[in-house]
């Protein structure tokens, strides 16, 4: 909810309460001590936040607690040993922090706890042994902190249930306990340590994951890692283990299509191959700093030895679907699109979209997890399969799987598209109150974001009010009383009813005149002025349609031609989106923006006049049924000109103006395919300097936009900035490349030239019909679109540094390519042959003419160029 300020203590009057969730805000001060207090709470959850201070000794007296999550703060100083009174706690997840000292033995009394994450913070001592006394811990994560040297306790090896220990760079010396009597141990992370001496053998049959990698190990590796069935990663690397490399893990066992093995062995002291080498395209192998690699009388040897590394598994998308449907019948401007798996083809609905990290996962590879996990989650969701989508897929540190999901509706009879509101409470719930069933496996998560967008923006769930008796005796006393009224009721409703058109238009009209005298250099057109130019709004002339309404091409009195958006009756964001858009228009004057020439409001009509655009939007052009092709020269041109439209908003206008709406159908092409960029009716005003004199990095405000080109951390965070805008001219960017749709049939055009550019494949998705084109010149262009599409909003550039970086692209070019082919009118066919092309002593120099934009959100309804 992007909070600020601190946790009152008057919190800790609330003595009936169950769930405190402050989560993901930006909290800080310290975490009040009368929250203690609330001996009902049962969820206590404040992590991301920049809560700072002492944890409080109080927190032990809440005996009913389950789940204690103060994640990702500033917290310092020790955990408190009151905390061994939390009688009923199953997660404490006190990660990412500052906290010091030692862990205190006395939580080994917390009979219920299931998973303890105390990684990446500045514990110290020792290990307490007495955590093996923790009967149901399933989870024990105390990655990079410093117990300074202390051994791993050898009664860690008594663990009875324990399925992940992790305990990566936390400078331990000493052996490794025998673990082989943990029969459900998943995950051991033993790296970047000192520990000595040999590898256990015989460990859990059910171990996807062995890393013991950086240590001072030696021995050889143990023969029974090869009946291991369900192993991904095996990282012995930078260790003393001599002896034979072991070919027989998994040689002789069948994978499925995902599966993948690791093992890693890099810098150690191999020297002899067991059996015969095989190279496997879902096993890797990695020798190189071994002895082994020496010897050349091992054929295949230098397969496994080279120093590029090879895939590991880390990359991971979700499953694609192939599914081909009409891209303009789904609405996706209001949030709809097509369900990848619906058992009904192309069934177009509006998802619920959900953002969830698995913080603690006992695996490394996720792909032949995928249909379990969404088993799994649908069925504690009690939705079918088909209902969930697995929209992205990014591996953090820690490691931590971060996932955006889709949620779609069920088709039925009713053919419904959307979540009615009970469902989507009930969905939200089941978030929020962590009752899914628990899984050791895919380990505990944290919900990012629920965001409510497109057709369930307006749903608020805040806490309603439930009536006691006397309440209800007070309900049914005022409902006979009001009984009485009925007749009179239903008559002024009548009355009501009937005078409500008039008072309608009276107030449109009295908002026309208050425009008018506002706006200047904007004309003031009548309806019967729009009637005329559009043939009373004839079919014939309608050249788009967009969720604000439809766009008509029409000719004015003095025969100029004209785009004339015209809002739909009863347009419920008309009226904001048409308010905002003259204002900012009627100020913003740049070559690259599009020029607003009037409007009418007049008789409870909303219409805007543009200065038509001949060669319709960028989208059109990068259609695969476009009859006209953009050579990259072209595109260059094209990208260069929006870019510099927009930095005209962020550095030029006062005040400077986030779009929030950049996207390839935002982007119209006048005659000369000069770019300008169009639509303001989601811009909002950047923020300026407050009464202390300082100015706010960002605006704070619900997401909008357009699917697959929202800033994900603007889609997070709802903190709206001018690197937002950045990120969605850098899909463009990449749409410009490669002539894909930034979401098209569960493929992510970021992650897909993502993927290329890192394999070295790159230029296998670029547009053919982009002809040819310097290499060199392409290869800069996507990697300063990579650049603007960085997740990490700090990672991008300015948008000064995206334009000086398009004119140092243009000056590379090679002086004999061609920018322009003839331009096309679309709505003709007749070439722009009476009209000179752009001609300049720069061959790649934009030509300056007027232009302006049709609409927001347009579907052209006659055929693409």
């Amino acid at each position: 909810m992007n909070l600020s300020g601190s946790l009152a203590p008057q919190l800790g009057q609330l003595t009936r309460l169950k769930i405190l969730d402050f989560m993901w805000n930006d909290l800080d001060g310290s975490i009040p001590k009368e929250i203690g207090n609330i001996s009902t709470l049962i969820l206590l959850l404040l992590s991301g936040n920049k809560l700072s201070g002492a944890l409080p000794d109080e927190l032990g007296f809440l005996s009913s607690l389950n789940r204690l999550q103060l994640d990702q703060n500033k917290i310092s100083g020790q955990i408190p040993k009151s905390y061994a009174n939390l009688s009923s706690v199953k997660h404490i997840h006190f990660n990412n922090n500052s906290i010091s000292g030692q862990i205190p033995s006395e939580l080994s009394k917390l009979s219920t706890l299931l998973h303890l994450l105390l990684d990446n913070n500045n514990l110290s001592g020792n290990l307490p042994p007495e955590l093996s006394n923790l009967p149901e811990l399933r989870i024990l994560q105390l990655n990079n902190n410093n117990f300074n040297g202390s051994e791993i306790p050898a009664t860690y090896a008594k663990f009875s249930k324990l399925a992940k220990l992790s305990l990566r760079n936390c400078s331990l010396r000493g052996a490794i306990p025998d673990f082989s009597s943990i029969p459900d141990l998943l995950y051991l992370d033993l790296s970047w340590n000192y520990l000595t001496g040999s590898i256990p053998s015989n460990l859990s049959v059910n171990m996807t994951t062995i890393d013991l990698s950086d240590n001072r190990l030696n021995g050889s590796i143990p023969e029974s890692f090869s009946n291991l069935p369900m192993l991904q990663r095996l990282s012995l690397e930078n260790n003393l283990f001599t002896g034979s490399v072991p070919t027989d893990i998994r040689q002789n066992m069948s994978f499925n299509t995902n599966d993948r093995l690791t093992i890693d062995l890099r810098n150690n002291l191999l020297s002899n191959i067991l059996g015969k080498l095989n190279q496997r395209h879902n096993i890797t192998l990695r020798l190189e700093g071994n002895p082994v690699c020496n010897d050349a009388n091992i054929s295949n040897i230098e397969q496994f030895c080279g120093s590029d590394a090879e895939r590991d598994g880390t990359t991971e998308s979700s499953t694609n679907y192939t599914t081909i449907c009409p891209i303009q019948a789904c609405p996706v401007d209001n949030f709809f699109e097509y369900a990848p798996a619906s058992p009904m083809p192309c069934y177009c609905a509006a998802p619920l979209r959900i953002g969830i990290r698995l913080k603690s996962p006992s695996f490394s590879y996720f792909l032949p997890y995928i249909y379990p996990y969404e088993k799994y989650l649908t069925s504690a969701l009690k939705l079918d399969l088909y209902q969930l989508y697995i929209d992205s897929l990014i591996w953090e540190e820690g490691p931590r799987l971060r996932m955006y999901l889709k949620l779609f509706p069920a088709w039925d009879d009713e053919h419904s598209h959307i979540f009615n509101s009970t469902e989507v409470q009930r969905l939200r719930h089941m978030f929020l109150s962590w009752n899914f069933p628990r899984t050791d496996f895919f380990g505990p998560y944290e919900l990012l974001n629920f965001t409510l967008v497109g057709p369930y923006s307006h749903l608020d769930f805040g806490t309603q009010r439930r009536g006691i008796n006397k309440a209800v005796w007070a309900a049914i006393i005022i409902g006979a009383i009001a009984c009485t009224f009925v007749a009179s009721t239903i008559i002024t409703l009548l009355i009501v009813r009937r005078h409500a058109r008039y008072s309608w238009n009276l107030s449109r009209k009295r908002l026309s005149t208050k425009i008018s005298m506002k706006v200047d250099g904007v004309k003031f057109f009548t309806l019967r002025e729009m009637v005329l130019a559009t043939d009373n709004f004839n079919s014939s002339a309608q050249v788009g349609r967009g969720g604000y309404g439809k766009v008509y091409r029409g000719i004015l009195s003095d025969n100029t031609t004209v785009a004339i958006k015209r809002a739909e009756q009863g347009s419920f964001q008309g009226q904001k989106e048409f308010l905002t858009e003259i204002r900012l228009l009627s100020r913003l004057h740049h070559r690259n923006l599009v020029s607003l020439i009037g409007y009418c409001d007049e008789k409870g009509e909303q219409m805007l006049v543009y200065e038509f655009m001949p060669n319709g939007t960028l989208r059109d052009w990068l259609s695969a049924t476009a009859k006209e092709k953009l050579n990259f020269g072209m595109r260059l041109n094209i990208a260069l000109g929006s870019a510099k439209g927009i930095l005209y908003l962020h550095t030029e206008a006062n005040p400077p103006v986030f779009h929030r709406d950049i996207k390839a159908s935002n982007i119209l092409l006048d005659s000369k395919l000069t770019a300008k960029v169009a639509d303001f009716g989601l811009s909002r005003l950047a923020p300026v300097l407050n009464d202390e004199g300082t100015l706010a990095n960002h605006v704070s405000t619900v997401v909008r936009g357009t699917p697959g080109y929202i800033d994900p951390e603007y889609f997070l965070t709802h903190k709206l900035t001018d690197k937002s805008d950045v990120y969605s001219l850098g899909i463009v960017f990449l749409e410009l490349l490669t002539g894909m749709h930034p979401i098209s049939h569960g493929k992510n055009i970021v992650r897909e030239v993502l993927m290329a550019h890192q394999s070295g494949t790159m230029f296998s998705i670029i547009d053919s019909r982009m002809g040819s084109y310097p290499s060199e010149c392409v290869g800069r262009l996507v990697s300063l679109a990579l650049r603007c599409c960085h997740d990490e909003p700090e990672n991008r550039p300015s948008m000064l540094e995206v334009v000086r970086e398009l004119e140092n692209i243009l000056k590379m070019m090679p002086e004999t390519d061609a920018i322009f082919s003839e331009p096309m009118y679309p709505y003709s066919g007749k070439s722009a042959s009476s009209s000179p092309l752009c001609r300049s002593m720069d061959p790649y120099a934009s030509c300056s003419v007027l232009g302006s934009d049709l609409a927001s959100d347009i579907t052209p309804i006659i055929n693409p160029r």
